[in-house]
C-alpha cells in the first residue's frame, strides 16, 4: 500500500475538523491556515472526501464542512482509500503479472505487508487521532463570538477622554468655537 503525501494530508485535515467542529461547518480557509496547506489542495481533497461519504458539506456564510459520520466510526484507511482514489480490495498498484512475479521471488512478504498495513489503518479511527492530539497539547481554536470585528479580535474602543486632558486640541469646528479665545498679544 502507498501512502502518499495526498493521504497524510488528508488523514491531518480530517483530524483538524474533527478537532474543531462544535456541531458547525467547519471552513477550508480556516484548516488552510491552521495546517498550513493550500487552499486549492484542500478543495480537491474535501471533494473525494465528499464523494466518499466521510464528509458533508455546507454552502453559503457559515458553511464549510463537518463530519458524515461520528469520529469513531471513520478510519484512517477510509481517508487515505478515498483520496488516493483507490478501493479496499484494489489497494495494490501493481499489475497481475507482476503481483505473479514479485510472489514467485518473495513469496507472500509483500502481499502480506501490504495487508497488514491496510488492516492496521483500519484499526485507527478517527476519534484517536483526535484524542493522541489533545493529548499532545493540540486544542480547538477558541470560537470567535462577535458580529463586530473590534470583538472578535479582542480590540476594545477606548473611553473618550475629557476634551481637557487632549491638550486643548479641539476634534470639530463645535468644539473649536466652544472655545474660550486666547487673548490677542
Amino acid at each position: 500500500m502507498r501512502i502518499t503525501t495526498r493521504g497524510k494530508v488528508a488523514v491531518s485535515a480530517m483530524t483538524d475538523l474533527a478537532l474543531h467542529q462544535r456541531m458547525k461547518p467547519v471552513s477550508l480557509t480556516s484548516i488552510s491556515q491552521r495546517q498550513g496547506t493550500s487552499l486549492s489542495y484542500l478543495e480537491q481533497l474535501f471533494s473525494a472526501l465528499r464523494r466518499a461519504g466521510l464528509v458533508e458539506s455546507t454552502r453559503g456564510p457559515g458553511g464549510g464542512y463537518t463530519l458524515a459520520r461520528r469520529p469513531e466510526q471513520i478510519a484512517v484507511a477510509e481517508i487515505i482509500l478515498a483520496v488516493e482514489n483507490m478501493e479496499v480490495d484494489d489497494y495494490q498498484p501493481l499489475t497481475p503479472p507482476q503481483v505473479a512475479q514479485l510472489k514467485a521471488m518473495t513469496g507472500e512478504l509483500w502481499v502480506s505487508f501490504n495487508a497488514r498495513v491496510l488492516e492496521y489503518l483500519q484499526s485507527v479511527s478517527l476519534k484517536e487521532l483526535v484524542t493522541q492530539a489533545q493529548a499532545q497539547g493540540v486544542e480547538p481554536a477558541p470560537e470567535r463570538q462577535s458580529a463586530s470585528p473590534r470583538k472578535a479580535v479582542g480590540i476594545t474602543k477606548p473611553a473618550p477622554r475629557p476634551l481637557m486632558s487632549r491638550l486643548q486640541i479641539p476634534n470639530s469646528v463645535f468644539a473649536l468655537g466652544a472655545m474660550p479665545l486666547a487673548p490677542r498679544r
